[in-house]
């Protein structure tokens, strides 16, 4: 398989990722939201999915992008914690 070269394939990959992650544990997006604990109740998942993004993307494309990073607070905290009540919204 080719990695990914293309900025904007790899901001898509990593969308995808973070899409998965939230659509696969929505309790755990939701006690993470809830209790200001999102990323150590995800940890192993969000790495997991860190490390699939960075096996699909040329090394020097992650050095220059945050890409992953931004896809988990955007899909898992913005989108994710829209409907949730928190303590720090």
């Amino acid at each position: 398989m080719a990695f990914i070269i293309n900025p904007e394939e790899a901001k898509r990959l990593a969308r995808a990722i973070a899409s998965d992650i939230a659509l696969y544990n929505q309790d755990k997006l939701k006690e993470g939201i809830e209790n200001d604990s999102i990323f150590e109740v995800l940890k192993d998942e969000i790495q997991e999915g860190r490390d699939l993004y960075l096996s699909r993307i040329t090394p020097d494309l992650d050095q220059k992008t945050n890409f992953y990073d931004r896809a988990i607070v955007d899909i898992l905290i913005k989108r994710g914690g829209q409907q949730i009540k928190s303590k720090i919204w």
